[in-house]
């Protein structure tokens, strides 16, 4: 389990693993160095899409 923090309005994630190869295949066509910018944005967008918050 990632330990997950949020301390005002930043997200910080430490030791997160996602297991999906297809996705992994696609971070790794990219030079290495660009792998945390990329894998941030793909965080943010996806959070974009909880924008309504849990629904009871």
């Amino acid at each position: 389990m990632a330990d997950i923090q949020i301390n005002d309005g930043i997200i910080k994630i430490l030791n997160m693993e996602v297991q999906d190869p297809k996705a992994a295949a696609i971070l790794a066509e990219y030079p290495q160095v660009r792998w945390p910018e990329i894998t941030r944005k793909a965080v943010k967008i996806g959070l974009g899409y909880l924008k309504g918050g849990e629904k009871p």
